[in-house]
């Protein structure tokens, strides 16, 4: 199991944006269409990193809580389905029914998004405010597929009350780890 540290890229940064396929509804969506009223989250995750398998139905748990929050959530995969099939179009959709996302799942084709968003590993997680600023670039938690610690997501949870609460930015960022990418 490959373990690539997302890349801490400035905080403040504006989001990049996009347009992109969501395949659970079937029609393009772009950033200005999907940013929530107080911040959008945006991960990079596939169907088939161990990582992202691990943290999944914690991901989604935050979701659910969060969005009633006035935080959207968009997933994004930009691995390559020619050499990993696991991560296709089709699986995709399967994967977001079977763990009941309530978000877009959006499919990044020819990885321009995740070069935008200087993306490295899945998960990959970005939390900007309300104006697509950049608040939170780390982990989910300090959990990993085989280190026994609980998939609480408190990292990512305390990112969100810093940012719902008007505490400006909270100062401990982890970088995320998980698979690498798979570029073309």
């Amino acid at each position: 199991m490959a373990r690539t540290p997302s890349n801490m890229i400035p905080l403040l940064s504006q989001a990049p944006d996009f347009t992109l396929p969501d395949l659970i509804l079937g029609e393009q969506k772009s950033l200005m269409e999907l940013k929530g009223e107080n911040g959008t989250f945006i991960m990079f995750i596939c169907n088939h990193c161990p990582f992202v398998v691990h943290v999944i139905d914690t991901l989604v748990n935050l979701a659910n809580h969060y969005q009633k929050e006035g935080i959207n959530f968009i997933a994004i995969n930009s691995n390559d389905v020619v050499n990993y099939p696991d991560d296709s179009p089709e699986k995709m959709v399967l994967f977001a029914q079977k763990h009941k996302f309530t978000f877009p799942y959006l499919f990044d084709e020819l990885q321009e998004i995740a070069k935008n968003y200087d993306a490295a590993c899945t998960p990959d997680f970005y939390l900007y405010d309300k104006n697509l600023k950049l608040n939170y670039r780390g982990q989910l938690d300090s959990s990993r597929p085989d280190n026994g610690e609980a998939k609480d997501g408190k990292d990512l949870r305390e990112a969100f009350e810093y940012l719902l609460n008007d505490k400006g930015i909270l100062e401990s960022q982890t970088p995320s780890l998980g698979c690498n990418i798979k570029w073309k």
